[in-house]
């Protein structure tokens, strides 16, 4: 990943002031880095249970925009 980040493709800011990685970040990146990120394509597979769970079943009840 030598690109730069572009905001609003690779991040943004959320509320609080932290920067949050994108979809297209983490797919351009390849893989999950097991820390349970908000946008993770990769369907959580390296976060450890229960915490994978949870997530998983968070995303599901989140209604769609």
């Amino acid at each position: 990943m030598s690109q730069p980040m572009i905001e609003n493709r690779d991040y943004y800011f959320n509320k609080e002031g932290l920067m949050v990685m994108t979809a297209a970040w983490h797919l351009r990146r390849g893989y999950c880095c097991g820390n349970g990120c908000l946008h993770c394509p990769y369907d959580y597979e390296k976060v450890p249970e229960p915490k994978k769970s949870h997530l998983l079943q968070a995303r599901e009840d989140k209604p769609s925009p």
